[in-house]
């Protein structure tokens, strides 16, 4: 499976954007989603996630609120809105996918997916 994450640039503090990961696999459906994102410096932390035919999702502490995920299994492709940016959230977003037998539950740590996307910058100016 191929994902490619687009939707990051540069804005201001208390903008929108939203990101898109669009994947390769012919059963999307059974692929549990993620978001992560990894600041300079930084190990890469979970964002939010979504389990493999929507309905569930989490989202960390950090975004909730102001973080959406969501997925359109017709396009085969994951979302992530974000609303009220920070210059905290400035960091490569990497959208993540589980190929493997999956719940219907979301999966939050790294070493719960299998492939990953090249990243998308997104960068909050103050």
């Amino acid at each position: 499976v191929q994902l490619q994450a687009s939707g990051g640039g540069l804005v201001q503090a208390g903008d929108s954007l939203r990101l898109s990961c669009a994947t390769s696999g012919r059963t999307f459906t059974n692929y549990a989603m993620g978001w992560f994102r990894q600041a300079p410096g930084k190990e890469r932390e979970f964002v939010a996630a979504i389990a493999k035919r929507g309905g569930t999702t989490s989202s960390a502490d950090s975004v909730k609120g102001r973080f959406t995920i969501s997925r359109d299994n017709a396009k085969s492709t994951v979302y992530l809105q974000m609303n009220s940016l920070k210059p905290e959230d400035t960091a490569v977003y990497y959208c993540a996918v589980r190929t493997y037998y999956s719940g219907s539950v979301v999966y939050t740590t790294t070493n719960q997916y299998d492939s990953w996307g090249q990243g998308t910058l997104v960068t909050v100016s103050s």
